[in-house]
């Protein structure tokens, strides 16, 4: 059985990754070339190596793909046509095949795609109107397709950008670049309808938000070179900043952030300026993560990366990490990379493995895994 990366116990505590979870696939959405890259990841080193019959076509301009729970189904946001595509996996190969009546309609320009932990439904930020929005659809738990929620889309800030659901399943948020703040719903269990938490939109300058796996608190990648940290209110999904944040990077622009499935460390990617002769930071900060108060304390120093690392990402077996570099923009570059690296368990930090970088297609903007389940 497979099943997509994400965790933590129903207590509110944070748990290591079961044992049993193992490295699976990983999929790559490459927006110039739009197609999906599909790749089996080795258990033990963390290597990539790619599925036949990848790439898979998607949609114009994919930009953020997102597996279901079960490992069942991939969903890909595609900003050029404006729609969402979806994918059967393939439990014992990884590959994808397209399901009926994909591609789905979105809004405008939909910039991100998460599905529900439950695996009952999911949620695209669309950050081509304005103000955006956020569809929500529900998912056929046997075939894959989604049909949109009574009542979305839902409305959002301005130009959303990435929309996470916390690991409960109780709230979902969704970035908005260009208004600087956070949009924050409650989630009907029943339904998947959202309706906005009282105070919301929160204050924030954000591009990418993320949620630790014990729900408790909410990390935001900021282009002012920082990561924001807040606490999350348990009972209704406010947003309250923690002492000390926001933590810097050390990078250039902080676009992207995920947190290990332990609970124990954070990884923020921080791109160049994004011209050529210009190079920038290009590079991983890691962190530790204060249990009892959400606070981040860096490891050591960042870890390079590839040109414009836009996106990371830690596999459910909690050894490896994941970070597509889009590469500068202007220059000519049929095929952009995934660097991987192993993760200490002890203390976090990062080092890159043998063949690292590995190719993907034009311009990769979003990466995801799924775990083996034995």
């Amino acid at each position: 059985m497979l099943a997509a990366c994400g965790g933590g116990g129903g207590d509110g505590s944070t748990a290591a990754p079961p044992p049993n979870n193992v490295a699976g696939f990983a999929y790559v959405a490459n927006s110039s070339s739009d197609n999906v890259s599909a790749y089996t990841i080795d258990a033990t080193t963390g290597a990539l190596s790619e599925v036949a019959g990848s790439p898979i076509a998607a949609g114009d301009h994919p930009i953020s793909v997102s597996v279901d729970p079960s490992g069942k189904f991939a969903y890909v946001a595609n900003t050029g046509t404006s729609n969402v595509s979806a994918y059967t996996i393939n439990a014992a190969t990884g590959a994808l095949s397209e399901v009926a009546g994909s591609p789905f309609a979105a809004v405008s320009s939909p910039h991100s795609v998460q599905v529900h932990p439950s695996g009952k439904f999911a949620y695209v930020a669309n950050g081509g109107v304005t103000p955006s929005s956020v569809s929500a659809y529900t998912i056929d738990s046997g075939t894959g397709g989604l049909s949109e929620v009574a009542g979305s889309p839902f409305a959002a800030g301005i130009f959303s950008r990435s929309v996470t659901v916390d690991p409960f399943g109780k709230f979902a948020y969704v970035s908005n670049s260009t208004s600087g703040d956070v949009s924050a719903y409650t989630i009907d269990a029943t339904t998947g309808a959202l309706s906005e938490v009282a105070g919301s939109p929160f204050g924030i300058s954000s591009i990418f938000i993320a949620v630790d796996p014990s729900g408790k608190f909410a990390y935001v990648a900021n282009l002012s070179d920082s990561v924001s940290a807040y606490a999350i209110d348990a009972g209704t999904g406010a947003l309250s900043e923690i002492a000390g944040s926001p933590f810097a990077t050390g990078g250039v622009a902080s676009n992207s952030v995920t947190v290990h499935p332990s609970g124990k460390f954070a990884y923020v990617t921080n791109s160049g300026t994004g011209s050529p002769g210009f190079p920038g930071d290009n590079n991983v900060s890691s962190y530790t993560i204060n249990a009892a108060t959400g606070a981040l304390t860096r490891i050591g120093a960042p870890v390079a990366a590839g040109d414009q690392p836009i996106s990371v990402t830690v596999d459910a077996s909690g050894k490896f990490a994941y970070v597509v570099n889009f590469g500068f923009e202007g220059e000519d570059v049929p095929n952009g990379n995934v660097s991987a690296y192993t993760i200490n368990a002890m203390t976090g930090a990062l080092s890159e493995i043998a063949g690292s970088p590995f190719v993907a297609g034009g311009r990769p903007r979003s990466v995801t895994t799924t775990r083996k389940i034995q």
